[in-house]
């Protein structure tokens, strides 16, 4: 971060500082994001749900109602609360961008930690959409899914079966556990964190689907 240079280069944005200390991002970050927001809002100063529709990398995403949800839901902007908006300002579209942010290098042990939790509990408030504070195993099982197939290495169908797995292995182990006459009653998010304990998620919640020049089509 450069000092004072920094400042007089971005003239009239003084609210970019508020937002980097929010989010964490860069100024030179938050610029790109802020031409990003007004280019699917035409230059509206908020964005809604259909404006989302405009991003081609997004059409052939499995969870792509979600992640669209995810920008819409109270749970996302740090402030603790329910529910969800009809429209969003740049500022909640920053915050809720955040959550896909690599953790920066020179974090201390207990900060990454604090980073990796909050980005699994944004994952997991994708998938509980009654946010009743469970998600089903079909929701997990998409969790990883979706986790490994953006790491790239892997095939499609690799990570399915994967994906698979894991879930038969947590349905084991619940339900092993389980009295016959016990109702499965879903994961929480604690367990979910045990789940995903080992996972390297950093590198793959990323933010691909808001390249400002889109030209790839569904494979």
């Amino acid at each position: 971060v450069g000092g004072m240079g920094a400042l007089q280069s971005l003239p009239g944005q003084p609210q970019y500082i508020d937002l980097a200390e929010k989010t964490g991002f860069s100024f030179e970050q938050i610029a790109v994001l802020h031409k990003r927001f007004k280019q699917l809002s035409h230059s509206e100063e908020t964005l809604r749900r259909e404006h989302f529709n405009e991003i081609p990398d997004l059409a052939c995403n499995p969870i792509r109602a979600q992640i669209i949800e995810a920008f819409f839901d109270r749970r996302n902007y740090r402030e603790n609360g329910e529910g969800t908006v009809e429209e969003i300002s740049f500022e909640e579209f920053l915050v809720v961008m955040s959550h896909f942010r690599p953790p920066s290098l020179h974090m201390t042990e207990e900060q990454r930690e604090g980073v990796r939790r909050e980005k699994l509990r944004f994952l997991f408030n994708m998938h509980d959409t009654d946010n009743d504070g469970t998600i089903t195993l079909e929701e997990y099982r998409h969790v990883v899914e979706e986790l490994l197939s953006r790491s790239g290495a892997l095939g499609k169908e690799t990570a399915k079966s994967i994906a698979d797995a894991a879930m038969l292995e947590v349905a084991s182990i619940s339900v092993g556990h389980m009295e016959p006459d016990d109702f499965y009653e879903g994961i929480t998010f604690e367990h979910f964190l045990k789940l995903l304990n080992g996972f390297e998620i950093e590198s793959r919640m990323n933010i691909r689907f808001l390249n400002v020049d889109t030209t790839t089509l569904c494979k």
